[in-house]
């Protein structure tokens, strides 16, 4: 069932913003106000420049994780919000936790998630429309776990077409991992092309994929929010589950599929 909390940002606004280059953010925890950010440096992850250390090919061949998509969306962004050691006071609050929840039953909203014997031990979430997906935060309670689930992001998205992977800014855990700084001009050109309309051909592949893998929606080749398409990532993470089906550890095709161009 929906949500109808009065002080969430409409799904409408929020993803209005997104494909205009903008997102809210919060001082604190407890902050019942929202800002709204266009920092003048926009950090991204090409998909083609993602980093695969040999540490990290290792543990997703080794299978120490089982990954999930959109299995616990509010788990992850909970997650995320939680108190860190060391770590400063979280911009995920009450009203930004409802409001991507608004979202993400809207269909533009997604996690992957990382567990260990049945516990949640780390994840991401973060918007996705058209060819677009805006990462919003990351956490890990066992090495690598976070790192993980960005692996199986890339390989969802790439598998999916999908062109722009927004950090939105720099740190030196996502510089390991191939990301860059780019001016805000800059990054509002790749957005603009990547929500281009999809072209008959993209959308008899997303079809295909879909009746692939036995998926009965085509998302992110016609439903969306508003005349936003919601972006395939389900699908992409759900065709590489298939490709993977019958492996001793699915993070081989990750692996793999990361190796060829990383």
């Amino acid at each position: 069932m929906a949500r109808n909390d009065p002080h969430a940002i409409p799904p409408e606004l929020l993803l209005k913003a997104y494909r205009a280059g903008i997102f809210p953010m919060a001082d604190s925890r407890d902050d019942p106000e929202v800002f709204w950010v266009e920092p003048r440096m926009r950090a991204i992850l090409p998909l083609e420049g993602f980093h695969l250390s040999k540490s990290l090919a290792r543990t997703l061949r080794r299978g120490k994780f089982t990954v999930t998509c959109n299995a616990a969306f509010e788990a992850v962004i909970d997650a995320c919000a939680a108190p860190r050691p060391g770590a400063e006071e979280s911009w995920i609050s009450a009203r930004i936790r409802e409001s991507y929840i608004g979202l993400h039953e809207h269909g533009h909203a997604h996690s992957i998630e990382c567990w260990n014997e049945g516990r949640l031990v780390g994840g991401l979430y973060g918007v996705g429309f058209a060819r677009v997906f805006c990462g919003e935060s990351m956490f890990s309670r066992q090495t690598d776990a976070s790192k993980v689930a960005l692996a199986w992001l890339v390989a969802s998205l790439r598998t999916v077409g999908a062109e722009l992977l927004d950090c939105q800014f720099t740190t030196t855990h996502l510089a390991s991992l191939g990301a860059i700084e780019i001016p805000q001009s800059q990054y509002l050109q790749l957005l603009s092309q990547a929500q281009r309309p999809y072209s008959s051909a993209e959308v008899a592949a997303g079809r295909a994929l879909a009746e692939a893998v036995g998926d009965g929606l085509v998302a992110g080749f016609g439903p969306g929010l508003g005349d936003a398409a919601a972006l395939a990532l389900p699908l992409g993470f759900a065709a590489l589950r298939a490709e993977a089906t019958g492996s001793s550890s699915p993070g081989k095709v990750i692996a793999q599929s990361l190796t060829q161009t990383s």
